[in-house]
């Protein structure tokens, strides 16, 4: 009988604790994003869209190591690399990405492409705007992730 009565008051006390917390976070005051209206605040380690950064003089920085691509655990990261000339310099390396596409129906947004770059090319963006209703434009091209020239 005493161990039944025990119990009783064991679970009134775990619903009056779990009661408690309930009626705490109802009376305190909500914390809501006015998105549209008001600018949005990111954290200073958010995992936006990527970003193709250029150097100083407005070359692209990436030399077409591939790192990127292998470092990605979800392979969707794809390069083709192209050859520097003296008439048309495009990277300050030998090699640039003629094509570099980041396909974001796969990306996870883990961050090893940028961990892995070692010209600090590929970056992550405050991007957040990534919906589609066509998979086909969630293919972005290196046109697309190249930061403007400055």
């Amino acid at each position: 009988m005493a161990s039944k009565v025990q119990e009783i008051i064991g679970a009134a006390s775990a619903i009056a604790k779990g009661m408690s917390v309930t009626l705490g976070e109802m009376l305190s005051p909500t914390i809501t994003e006015g998105y549209p209206d008001e600018p949005v605040r990111f954290e200073q380690r958010y995992r936006g869209l990527h970003v193709l950064e250029r150097d100083e003089n407005g070359l692209e920085k990436c030399v077409a190591c591939f790192l990127c691509a292998a470092a990605c655990p979800s392979n969707c990261i794809y390069i083709e690399a192209a050859e520097n000339t003296a008439q048309q310099r495009i990277s300050a390396g030998e090699r640039y990405a003629a094509v570099y596409n980041i396909d974001y129906n796969r990306c996870i947004f883990c961050g090893y492409c940028v961990e892995a770059c070692p010209t600090d090319a590929i970056t992550h963006g405050h991007g957040f705007e990534l919906a589609s209703y066509d998979t086909a434009s969630l293919v972005y091209r290196k046109e697309r992730l190249l930061a403007p020239r400055p």
